[in-house]
């Protein structure tokens, strides 16, 4: 009897099959040992493997090129990215989770009225698209999200469960699809200036197959890797200074050492991802009760530390305000001086060593954090670590 291994003619297989082809036919009467048929096997799985990644990658890049994300901005606008369409506003049920899905807005609002900003610099983003999601997110996981009640489960609000999808996607989805964009197009701006805040976006607890804790889209993933594909970068150092763990963008980029994770997170509260820890890079604790002077000391150590054990090329800067003092979530005791400084201190550790910054907002739970990012962001105009255009 003959014994064949045949190969099979499709496109992940076919380097695999050439290189096999030679065992295509033995003589007679000769077997294989049973070494040799493990081997094979071993091999046509990690071929297989290796060309599955590959096509994918390929696919994923492809998405991102001909993405409309990035696009030129005039030099007459400055890098801070909002639109109108980032608010949420669900018949007042929107109300019935402790985040302020107003902020966003009041936050420009604020800087507008105080001088800081005018209004007609703002860069409004485009809303990112169904291929622009499928860069990271997988097409079941956006089938999910077809099911109001799975966006209830993400956005923490049961009654969300009761309405049509088509009404959920236009007042939830499509708010959070447009934050998506415009931390997308921050990275491309920070690259060119130097800086970008994305007034909106930071879902640091969202990664590629799930999404939790009020955030539905992966929009960090999603920056750094058009940041790799459109911008040319191999390195990219994430800052994440929420009071919780960005276990999304560790679980999306375990073990890929393009990507440096420093996340500053109190551990006695949500998300509890265990997993999600071990891929964290320089993991920084701090408990509930944690003072104003004490984080700020335990976060000029870690800066030293990440300044001289990574090289970023951009740096992602998560910068939830849920640290404040009396935030019922987050259960530090940050003053909003505090929060001041500590952006502070993130923009001069990156533009000291000209590193392209990108901020996002991410968290925070009380109407005071709308105030609070935008005393910091005029405190960083005066400190001249951004230009915000006006005279702050």
């Amino acid at each position: 009897m003959n014994y064949r291994v045949t190969p099979i003619p499709t496109e992940s297989t076919r380097n695999l099959c050439e290189s096999v082809a030679i065992f295509r036919v033995l003589p007679q009467n000769q077997t294989l040992s049973v070494s040799l048929c493990r081997y094979l096997l071993t091999t046509m799985s990690s071929s297989a493997s290796a060309s599955s990644d590959s096509d994918e990658e390929t696919l994923r890049r492809s998405r991102i090129l001909k993405s409309k994300l990035y696009f030129d901005v005039p030099l007459s606008k400055v890098p801070v990215i909002y639109a109108a369409s980032y608010d949420i506003a669900f018949l007042g049920i929107e109300k019935l989770h402790p985040f302020d899905s107003t902020k966003w807005g009041r936050i420009c609002r604020f800087l507008v009225s105080d001088g800081a900003l005018h209004r007609s610099c703002i860069v409004e983003p485009l809303e990112a698209s169904k291929d622009d999601l499928l860069v990271v997110h997988s097409e079941s996981y956006l089938n999910s999200l077809k099911s109001s009640a799975n966006v209830a489960m993400i956005i923490e609000v049961p009654p969300v469960a009761l309405f049509p999808n088509c009404l959920v996607q236009q007042k939830v989805l499509h708010p959070f699809r447009n934050q998506v964009g415009g931390t997308i197009l921050a990275a491309k701006l920070a690259k060119e200036r130097g800086w970008a805040i994305n007034v909106g976006g930071g879902f640091h607890h969202c990664c590629g197959e799930k999404g939790g804790g009020f955030c539905a889209y992966a929009d960090v993933s999603l920056c750094i890797h058009y940041a790799f594909v459109q911008l040319n970068i191999s390195r990219v150092m994430i800052i994440d200074l929420d009071a919780h763990q960005g276990n999304g963008h560790e679980l999306d980029f375990a073990n890929d050492r393009r990507v440096y994770i420093l996340d500053m997170y109190n551990p006695g509260i949500y998300p509890f991802d265990y997993e999600a820890r071990r891929y964290i890079d320089q993991k920084v604790e701090v408990a509930s009760g944690t003072t104003t002077n004490e984080y700020l000391k335990k976060l000029d150590e870690a800066l030293e530390v990440a300044g001289h054990t990574f090289d970023p090329e951009l740096v992602v800067y998560n910068a939830g305000t849920d640290i404040l003092d009396g935030d019922p979530l987050g259960r530090l005791k940050i003053s909003p001086d505090g929060i001041a400084n500590r952006d502070e201190k993130v923009f001069r550790f990156a533009r000291e060593r000209n590193i392209p910054i990108v901020m996002l907002t991410s968290g925070g739970y009380m109407k005071s954090s709308a105030r609070v990012i935008a005393d910091s962001m005029i405190n960083l105009s005066k400190k001249s670590l951004i230009d915000l255009g006006k005279n702050a």
